[in-house]
């Protein structure tokens, strides 16, 4: 859970001076785009578990 907050932390700061610089937030604006990035998450967890799976 440390982990999960210290990342959000990161990303407030990061976004925040984005914002301050002018500059385009360096992450996705729409929901899909969250989404994606998640899917890829889910994928590589999945795949990972599969492996474990077949290797045992």
């Amino acid at each position: 859970m440390k982990v999960v907050f210290l990342s959000l932390i990161t990303g407030f700061i990061v976004g925040a001076i984005f914002r301050l610089l002018k500059l385009p937030i360096p992450a996705p604006n729409a929901l899909a785009g969250i989404m994606g990035i998640f899917g890829i998450f889910l994928g590589a967890v999945f795949v990972e578990q599969i492996l474990k799976l077949l290797t045992k």
